[in-house]
């Protein structure tokens, strides 16, 4: 049984996680309230033929992204199994029990990819790893106990998933879930403590003596954001990894049952992916506003520095996320009898995507030679620069949000007919909240982004946020009421073309590469600091890459992991014909 065999190995290769936590931690409690070691290039030791950083940071890498796809399948694998004995439909129960063999396999990878960045760390930055350990070594060994929690938690839950459903052990098994969860997030919350440690530094003087307190260098000043911000991202990510399975086998499908089973799951996972991704900017904006509150100098080398330029790439696909999220559901309205209605929205919604995907990454500052920018008259194009500001895009990124929003609403609409008397007055004021809130965001995006100082234009952000959340919250409150009784039709499942799964691929790899980027750009804004502003890098590898050198690893990352995630699903598809998944 391949998987049982894939699924065994998490238990070894957290041995010597274990083993080197103990020994470092052990060694160096003695100095650990000693100041941060100041290194020369020679205290940093070299294996022939391998770079260090590159090494270190391809492991990361790797194990960051199988690490936000195992956290984030059990939450909506649970939430599956909770909304399927709820409304006693067996659909949900199948899905889930799917979703969570498919990232079986992925976990065995997880460990494997972390015991490579263990390795690497101790072999590479022994002294980084020795001082870390020093204020962290009672987390680290913390981690390690939680991470033999959730193994057996998650070999208890796949193989006793259809045993413990049987009979009246259900809310059994689905406890079982949530401890898998609970002690799935604790891990991602410990190790989140580390890495913001690194770049908001806290419980330490500006000479890295420790004072002693373990919670102060946990609750630093990045803790929280975050936290939030990788929850969120985590659960947006993993359904879109899944949604891309789906994809895969319903292009493969062999009959029409099997194509629609596959449609739905595809759906599924899409709607949790899509679901997570509308609040995921605005955890960004928290974790970019407490970098900026920490250091100015970090804020500055973030999004007006070095790595500005990120920021677009970033706009781009951000913007490919939600054309395809869009264009998944377009295609989804052919599911329902009453979809055809609703296609001469379609282009309306799409021209106002398309014009903020254009806002959205339209950049401030141009990159332009000495006879372009004499020709322009600076550096900004006098019509499109304004477009460049935080201001517009945060009019941008509201209104694409409003707009996906309503392309799903439209989607549910496609197979219910309310039947309520004042279905048209709800339409009516669904309509009037939309209108108010686009008026009410560009209102506070243009007057108090062009015309006031820089604390109102920062502080107008937060309104533009509470406004769109409280117009999906109020059209969802609204829809959930109008149509609750409303008269509904078998959706087609099964029958959207193919060309909408292609859009599912899109979405998992745009948002693996975005994950990347925008990784290494939390990394490197430390510059030459291994613990931003305490210990510094002086190895010969501390110098910050350049954009194209840091889109290249991270692409060829993205190519490696989409690798391997494609054999994945290659070898549960194997596992299922087999019948080894369903032991």
């Amino acid at each position: 049984m391949l998987t049982a065999a894939f699924a065994a190995f998490p238990l070894f290769f957290l041995l010597p996680d274990i083993f080197s936590g103990c020994f470092v931690y052990a060694a160096e409690t003695a100095r650990a309230f000693g100041p941060a070691p100041i290194l020369a290039p020679g205290d940093y030791p070299k294996v022939t033929g391998v770079n260090p950083r590159m090494f270190v940071w391809m492991a990361a890498q790797m194990h960051l992204w199988f690490a936000a796809f195992v956290l984030a399948v059990p939450i909506f694998v649970l939430l599956l199994e909770i909304a399927g004995v709820i409304k006693k439909d067996k659909r949900y129960d199948k899905v889930a029990y799917e979703f969570l063999r498919v990232s079986l396999t992925a976990y065995s990878i997880t460990a494997i990819t972390g015991g490579l960045l263990l390795l690497g760390l101790i072999v590479f930055y022994p002294d980084l790893m020795k001082y870390l350990s020093g204020i962290f070594g009672s987390t680290m060994l913390l981690y390690a106990l939680f991470f033999f929690v959730e193994s057996a938690a998650l070999y208890l839950y796949y193989y006793g998933w259809k045993s413990m459903s049987a009979g009246n052990l259900k809310w059994a098994h689905i406890g079982v879930g949530l401890l898998l969860n609970a002690s799935g997030t604790t891990l991602m919350f410990i190790a989140n403590a580390w890495v913001t440690f690194m770049m908001t530094p806290a419980g330490v003087d500006i000479a890295g003596v420790f004072d002693g307190n373990i919670w102060h260098a946990v609750r630093n000043h990045l803790w929280g954001p975050m936290n939030l911000h990788r929850f969120i991202a985590n659960i947006a990510y993993g359904g879109s990894i899944v949604a891309a399975y789906a994809a895969y086998r319903f292009l493969g499908a062999k009959d029409n049952t099997e194509k629609a089973h596959y449609d739905w799951m595809g759906y599924t996972a899409n709607l949790v992916a899509i679901g997570a991704l509308l609040p995921l900017p605005f955890a960004g904006y928290w974790l970019t506003a407490e970098i900026y509150a920490y250091s100015q100098q970090m804020g500055i080398t973030l999004m007006g520095g070095l790595f500005a330029w990120l920021f677009i790439i970033q706009a781009v696909l951000i913007g490919a996320l939600f054309l395809a999220a869009n264009y998944y559901l377009w295609c989804g309205l052919g599911r329902g009898v009453n979809g055809e209605r609703y296609y001469k929205y379609v282009k309306y919604i799409a021209f106002v995507i398309a014009a903020t995907f254009l806002v959205w990454f339209t950049p401030h500052t141009l990159i332009l030679t000495p006879e372009e920018a004499s020709s322009l008259g600076g550096q900004y194009h006098p019509l499109l620069g304004p477009l460049g500001l935080m201001p517009a895009k945060n009019i941008a990124v509201n209104i694409m949000l409003l707009f996906t929003f309503l392309s799903f609403l439209l989607y549910r609409r496609a197979y219910r007919t309310p039947t309520v008397k004042w279905a048209i007055t709800g339409t009516a004021v669904e309509a009037a909240l939309f209108t108010a809130a686009i008026a009410n965001i560009i209102w506070l995006g243009v007057y108090y982004g062009y015309f006031t100082n820089s604390v109102y234009k920062v502080a107008s952000s937060v309104p533009q946020v509470a406004t769109t959340l409280f117009v999906i919250v109020a059209c969802l409150v609204i829809e959930y009421f109008m149509h609750r009784k409303a008269e509904t039709t078998e959706l087609k499942w099964g029958s959207v073309p193919d060309r909408s799964q292609y859009a599912l691929f899109l979405i998992a790899v745009s948002f693996t590469w975005l994950m990347g980027l925008m990784g290494f750009v939390r990394s490197a804004i430390r510059q030459h600091w291994h613990v931003y502003s305490v210990m510094r890098h002086n190895s010969p590898d501390a110098f910050t890459p350049s954009i194209a050198y840091a889109a290249k690893t991270v692409s060829v990352g993205t190519i490696i992991f989409m690798a391997i995630i494609a054999f994945i699903f290659w070898l549960s598809h194997i596992g299922q014909e087999s019948g080894a998944g369903d032991e």
